[in-house]
């Protein structure tokens, strides 16, 4: 196993690997020699509610092309049989084998009414969101967690956002993100006796493909979002993200971390890995000294 693909043989499953923080995942993992599958709700031909165009084909191609063999599966993971199907398929054509995985499955933006109090935000959506921001990684776990726990080794990682206990400025974005950070701590109590970490990391303000479009601007050329929000100047790639968790997988001691809520630029610092263009975004420092120190 070389240095340049310290993840060559491993399998690794991206549950909700479409587009941002799990598109970069997923890429990064590839990039590492892993051979993705890749999972999520919009296919070729086949679109879902979120109503945008990233597909998980292309995720795959992006993983493929990145020097890893990417598979999409397309699965609704609030499905039960559908995941139990996707996991059952992994075990057959991997004999058994999974190394990592990742629970980034979100689709809460088009749910979450900003600025209201819980009692006025729509019900129906809220409790959408908990279904498909934490129960749809709560039965993904469920299905996939005995193959780690047959190898006797593996890493299972819960995309959140934010690393600080502090409120999240709505009731159920709050409540979706800070609940997939009590399914890292207990499923680590869990897999420990079994020599299985579980783990939940967060990035930073990210680039996503949504952000992006949000501020009308490019990959290339996102500086020029700053000039709508100055907060944007510290944000990072999906792929800054993407390369915490190919770290984590490839770590040998990470059993050491399970548990932990980790984030983009701290295993930065630590593991000693970049953004794509060389940059270190620190959004935990950016955000107290630029954002909480103005009262933003």
């Amino acid at each position: 196993m070389g240095a340049e693909k310290p993840l060559d043989g491993s399998v690794a499953l991206v549950a909700g690997g479409t587009r941002g923080a799990g598109r970069g995942i997923a890429v990064e993992l590839g990039a590492a020699g892993a051979t993705v599958y890749v999972t999520g709700r919009t296919a070729r031909g086949g679109p879902s509610p979120m109503g945008r165009p990233e597909t998980i084909d292309e995720t795959a191609e992006l993983v493929t092309a990145a020097g890893g063999r990417g598979i999409a599966v397309r699965v609704d993971h609030t499905v039960v049989a559908e995941v139990e199907a996707l996991v059952g398929r992994v075990a057959e054509e991997q004999g058994g084998r999974l190394d990592v995985l990742v629970n980034d499955i979100w689709g809460g933006d088009p749910l979450t009414e900003w600025g209201v109090p819980f009692w006025e935000h729509d019900l129906a959506n809220g409790l959408r969101m908990q279904e498909l921001a934490v129960t749809t990684h709560l039965v993904t776990s469920h299905a996939a967690a005995p193959l780690l726990v047959a190898r006797g080794r593996g890493l299972i990682v819960e995309i959140t956002d934010g690393a600080e206990p502090g409120y999240r400025g709505s009731l159920y974005y709050d409540l979706a993100k800070s609940s997939v950070i009590r399914l890292a701590l207990a499923q680590a109590e869990d897999l420990r006796p079994h020599g299985v970490a579980a783990v939940a990391v967060t990035p930073g303000f990210l680039r996503s493909e949504a952000m992006l479009d949000h501020f009308g601007v490019t990959a290339e050329g996102w500086r020029d979002a700053v000039a709508t929000d100055p907060h944007f100047v510290g944000s990072e790639t999906p792929r800054y993200v993407g390369r915490a968790v190919a770290a984590l997988a490839a770590d040998p001691d990470v059993l050491a971390r399970s548990g932990q809520v980790l984030t983009s630029w701290g295993l930065a610092a630590e593991y000693g890995f970049t953004d794509v263009d060389g940059a270190r975004p620190d959004w935990g420092t950016y955000f107290k000294e630029h954002v909480l120190a103005a009262g933003a």
